[in-house]
């Protein structure tokens, strides 16, 4: 077993997932990981551009120990959900938020086999930033979006924010899935309208780019 420098993960040939994850955030701090940004601006952008109320429901899927929830809380939102596979990651979150730890719910939780998100209801807004690229199979990326679309409401907002077309081929020393803005309409369907869109190459935190493709995109339809 071998560990790779971005965010000092973990590859085999027959991977834990929940293992994988745990051991990247347990050996690494947040500010090394590979995919840590100290600023989410084109998250915060497109979050800006919703409009949304401050008690509307933000879901982050894996969320990591993401700077974003801390940026969510300064605006002032009071709906925020944090989910990762990964319970390590997320007890790094709710230890970095101290006092403010309390204003976020964690939910751990696997996107591909939901057990607890299945639950919600209404979510507001769906934010993704580097997740949906690691579902390699049909399978887990149709379970994906069917969770997706299951707690997504009418007039609800999705941000997707993953690697691009000729992005990187692994992260985290994991295969990932490349795409592209039409790929990302097509897999949410018609009942999905397209709002924005960019391309945005991120450095990561060894000064290498990583091209994303960002999208947001409105529920019009149930």
């Amino acid at each position: 077993m071998t560990f790779k420098t971005e965010g000092d993960c973990q590859s085999s040939n027959k991977i834990n997932y929940t293992d994988h994850w745990d051991a990247a955030y347990s050996k690494t701090t947040t500010d090394s990981l590979g995919w840590y940004e100290e600023n989410s601006t084109p998250t915060l952008q497109l979050i800006e551009a919703c409009q949304l109320p401050k008690e509307a429901a933000i879901l982050n899927v894996g969320s990591g120990s993401s700077t974003l929830i801390d940026d969510l809380l300064d605006l002032k939102y009071s709906n925020v959900i944090a989910s990762d596979l990964s319970l390590q990651a997320l007890s790094q979150l709710k230890n970095r938020l101290k006092a403010t730890a309390e204003n976020v719910q964690y939910i751990v939780d696997d996107l591909t086999n939901s057990t607890a998100l299945k639950h919600l209801k209404n979510i507001d807004l769906w934010n993704d930033r580097a997740v949906l690229h690691f579902f390699l199979t049909e399978k887990e990326r149709t379970a994906y979006f069917d969770l997706l679309k299951h707690i997504v409401k009418k007039e609800g907002f999705v941000i997707i924010a993953t690697f691009a077309k000729e992005g990187a081929k692994k992260c985290c020393g994991l295969d990932v899935y490349r795409y592209n803005t039409a790929m990302l309409q097509e897999s949410l369907g018609t009942d999905f309208e397209l709002l924005e869109t960019f391309d945005y190459t991120f450095i990561n935190p060894n000064g290498d780019p990583r091209p994303y493709v960002y999208a947001l995109f409105k529920r019009v339809n149930i």
